[in-house]
């Protein structure tokens, strides 16, 4: 149950590296954005199943990026991963689908949680109807 397509957001190199040679191991076809804008410049030209997005980046944030986001490719998921450790879901994220089990703090020790996330948010969508 591989070969999703996941796009992370992240400004920080070593997250960016480590997230894509675990997903790519496990089989996903991953592609990088280092801020918000470089994101949304992607996702006019490509289509992804889940976005793992960082809350605080360079120029837009993740929250702004993610609704944005949504109205180009509503049917993408998506996982938060920030360094803010009490960061709350708000109701336009809720709204668009993610829950605060959606939400990773930085530092996340066993990366290998993505992959188990990845894999429920895209079996949760598969059960919907749409």
């Amino acid at each position: 149950m591989s070969g999703y397509k996941i796009l992370i957001v992240d400004d920080e190199k070593a997250v960016l590296q480590n997230l894509r040679m675990l997903l790519e191991d496990e089989g996903f076809e991953v592609v990088t954005a280092k801020s918000g804008e470089e994101a949304l410049e992607i996702l006019k030209n490509k289509a992804f199943d889940v976005g793992i997005i960082d809350i605080r980046l360079p120029g837009i944030n993740g929250n702004i990026l993610i609704q944005r986001a949504h109205e180009i490719q509503p049917g993408m998921k998506y996982i938060i991963h920030t360094g803010t450790a009490d960061y709350i879901v708000s109701a336009s994220l809720k709204n668009i689908g993610i829950t605060q089990e959606d939400v990773y703090i930085k530092p996340v020790r066993d990366m290998s949680l993505f992959v188990g996330a990845i894999r429920r948010i895209m079996n949760d969508k598969s059960g919907e109807k749409m």
